[in-house]
């Protein structure tokens, strides 16, 4: 059984999709869950409550593009309903679409990334845009990014990159994904590793939690203590 993790796509069956489209929406939401069926698009796994797994149930999210007022639509479908799991696209894939006075700075960031071997997917509007083909973008939206790190010397080398963004627009944001999901916003990891924060918030699959020290990301006999 493949584990669930935090930004991690789902393609249902079409008796899947059959079953989601028998409740009863609201004319909007039917509209689009009616199109994301017909186009056979995917769906995100969300924070799961507790009881979800025991249940047979996984917790998915669909946030919607602007015809549909960019509403979040939030799904609970039985395992049997899902067909495949899939990932959002990587950076390079999603470069087209961003304002071209930003791909310079794009293609820099991919040349840092790849140099410190870490892998990054889009997710957010432009990860959505690039999968849907519908207008999930604004001028205002976010490049939203997360990155797998192995350990806190991987994840600091990482955000040094980041931080090295060259384009005002979009702002560049995101999160440091850690072996077994557990996942930091990047921008939250950079205030902490440089002592303006006393804790960093770790986001998991089922809970969200304050963390003072590395262990939680380290490998045994690896952690470091953080002052």
């Amino acid at each position: 059984m493949v584990s669930l993790r935090r930004h991690q796509l789902v393609r249902l069956s079409e008796a899947g999709w059959s079953a989601v489209l028998r409740r009863p929406w609201d004319p909007q939401a039917r509209e689009c869950l009616t199109h994301w069926a017909m186009h056979r698009l995917p769906l995100v796994v969300t924070r799961q409550p507790i009881a979800a797994p025991a249940n047979g149930w996984i917790a998915l999210g669909l946030p919607s593009p602007a015809r549909w007022d960019k509403r979040r639509l939030a799904l609970q479908v039985p395992r049997t309903a899902l067909l495949c799991f899939d990932e959002f696209p990587r950076l390079a894939q999603v470069q087209g679409l961003l304002p071209r006075a930003a791909r310079s700075a794009a293609r820099e960031l991919l040349g840092g990334l790849d140099a410190c071997r870490a892998s990054s997917r889009v997710f957010g509007s432009y990860g959505w845009q690039a999968i849907s083909g519908l207008d999930h973008v604004r001028p205002g939206s976010d490049l939203d990014l997360w990155i797998t790190v192995d350990g806190a010397a991987h994840a600091d080398a990482v955000t040094h990159v980041l931080q090295s963004f060259g384009a005002a627009r979009p702002r560049l944001d995101g999160e440091l994904v850690f072996d077994g999901g557990a996942a930091v916003a990047w921008r939250e990891w950079a205030e902490w590793r440089a002592g303006r924060a006393r804790a960093v918030m770790v986001k998991r699959l089922d809970d969200v939690v304050l963390k003072r020290d590395t262990a939680w990301c380290e490998r045994a006999g690896l952690a470091e203590l953080v002052p």
